[in-house]
C-alpha cells in the first residue's frame, strides 16, 4: 500500500513539475498602423527561442547577452519567416530594426522590433499569418494587439487559427467583448497556479461533514429519571450541500480577484510582479496544506477571498501584456472577467461530479492527501524560484 502511495506521489510530482511558470508558451505581438507604415514589436520567450534554434552557445544552461546578440540575425530570420502581414494591395514586407531584452512574469523575452511598408494606399484591412513554433508546440499562442488611430484590437493566434483578417475600422464592440471573454477563458486554463489553488480548496468539499440536526438522548440517563444530551453525530454532506460549499468558495475567489484585477488594470493599484507571483505560490502551498492540517478551520471561503485578492494582480499582469483598448476599456475588462469566470466554472463543472462519484474510494483519499502534498511541494519550488529569480526545474 505504501509503495503505491509513493508511486502515485512521484507521478503527480512528475506531472506537475513542468507547470512551473504562471503560463505556458505565449508571445506578444504589437502592431501600430500609420497609413502605409507599420511599426511592430514582438516579444518572444528566450526559453522558446533557445529550444527552437539554440541560443546557449557554450551549453552551460545560462544565456548571456553576448550569446543572444550573436544570434540576433538567426532570431530575426526565424521569427519573421513565421509572420506574414498583407493588405488588400499585397504583401507588406517585414524588416527587423532592433532587438532588446525584457522581462515578463514568466521569464526573459527577446524584443524584436520591425517595420513594414504596405503597397498602394493605406490599408483598410490586414491579413495576418502567424505560425511561430507551430511545428514545435501545439499549445503555443500568439497574442496580438493592433492599434490604428484611436482604435485598438486584439486577437489570439494558435496552430488551429494561424491566419486572421482584421479590419482597421472601428471594431465591433460585441466582437471585441467576445475576444476578451476568450482571453479570460484561455488564461484561467493556462494559469496552473490559479488552477491548483482552486482545486486545493475544492478537494475537501465532497468529504465535509455536518452535525445531525437531532441530538441523541442517553438511554442510561433516562433510566435514572433524567435526560442527558450527548454530542451529536456527524453526517456526510449531500451533493446539494457540497455544491453550496463549492459555490461559496468560488464566489469568494471570484469577487476578490475581480476587485484587484480591476484596480490593477486601471492602474489604480500596482504591486511588483515578483511579489505578486511569490504570494500566489505561497497561497497554493497554504491551500494544499489545509487539506492535511486544519489551517483555515472551516473558513475556506474566507481564505479564498483573501488569496483571491492576490490572484487578481496575477490576472492583471496578463492584461498589461495584452493591452486594453482605451475606447472600450471597461467593456473589455468586464469581458476578461467574464471569461475568467467561465473558465473557472468549467473546471468546477468537470471536478464536482467526478469528485462526488469517487468520494468514498481509496483513490480519492489518496488524491486528497498525496495530491495535496504534491501540490504543496511543487508550489514550494515555484515560491523559491520566484523569490530568488532562479530556475530549479527545467520546463
Amino acid at each position: 500500500m505504501k509503495r503505491r502511495v509513493v508511486v502515485l506521489f512521484l507521478l503527480l510530482c512528475a506531472w506537475l513539475a513542468p507547470a512551473q511558470a504562471h503560463k505556458p508558451s505565449d508571445s506578444y505581438l504589437s502592431l501600430a498602423v500609420h497609413g502605409q507604415q507599420i511599426e511592430g514589436q514582438w516579444d518572444i520567450a528566450l526559453r522558446d527561442l533557445d529550444f527552437a534554434i539554440g541560443l546557449d552557445g557554450n551549453g552551460d544552461g545560462a544565456l548571456t547577452w553576448d550569446e543572444i546578440r550573436a544570434r540576433h540575425d538567426a532570431i530575426a530570420a526565424y521569427a519573421l519567416q513565421r509572420l506574414q502581414v498583407a493588405s488588400n494591395q499585397g504583401v507588406c514586407p517585414l524588416k527587423a530594426v532592433a532587438q532588446l531584452i525584457d522581462s515578463h512574469t514568466d521569464g526573459a523575452y527577446n524584443v524584436l522590433r520591425f517595420q513594414a511598408t504596405c503597397p498602394g494606399a493605406a490599408p483598410a484591412t490586414l491579413s495576418i499569418g502567424y505560425t511561430l513554433f507551430a511545428d514545435l508546440d501545439p499549445q503555443h499562442k500568439g497574442l496580438l494587439k493592433l492599434a490604428s488611430g484611436d482604435n485598438t484590437q486584439t486577437a489570439i493566434f494558435d496552430p488551429d487559427s494561424p491566419r486572421q483578417n482584421i479590419s482597421l475600422a472601428a471594431p465591433d464592440r460585441l466582437a471585441q467583448f467576445g475576444a476578451y471573454v476568450k482571453h479570460g477563458i484561455w488564461h484561467i486554463w493556462i494559469g496552473y497556479d490559479h488552477i491548483l489553488f482552486l482545486l486545493s480548496l475544492l478537494l475537501p468539499a465532497v468529504l465535509l461533514k455536518r452535525p445531525n440536526d437531532t441530538d441523541r438522548l442517553d438511554p442510561t440517563a433516562e433510566s435514572w429519571g433524567r435526560t442527558l444530551r450527548v454530542r451529536p453525530q456527524t453526517l456526510p454532506l449531500g451533493l446539494k450541500a457540497a455544491f453550496i460549499d463549492v459555490f461559496k468558495v468560488v464566489t469568494a475567489f471570484t469577487l476578490a480577484h475581480s476587485i484587484t484585477l480591476t484596480l490593477a488594470s486601471l492602474s489604480l493599484v500596482s504591486l511588483p510582479s515578483r511579489w505578486v507571483e511569490s504570494a500566489i505560490a505561497a497561497s497554493v502551498i497554504l491551500a494544499a496544506l489545509n487539506n492535511l492540517l486544519p489551517l483555515f478551520r472551516g473558513k475556506r471561503p474566507v481564505a479564498a477571498f483573501v488569496f483571491g485578492l492576490i490572484h487578481g494582480f496575477g490576472f492583471a499582469s496578463v492584461l498589461r501584456d495584452l493591452g486594453l483598448p482605451q475606447g472600450s476599456l471597461l467593456a473589455s475588462l468586464f469581458g476578461f472577467n467574464v471569461g475568467v469566470e467561465i473558465g473557472q466554472l468549467a473546471i468546477v463543472a468537470a471536478f464536482l461530479p467526478l469528485a462526488w462519484l469517487l468520494r468514498k474510494t481509496w483513490f480519492y483519499r489518496q488524491v486528497l492527501t498525496v495530491g495535496s502534498l504534491a501540490i504543496a511541494v511543487v508550489a514550494a519550488v515555484w515560491l523559491v524560484e520566484r523569490i530568488a529569480d532562479i530556475k530549479l526545474i527545467s520546463a
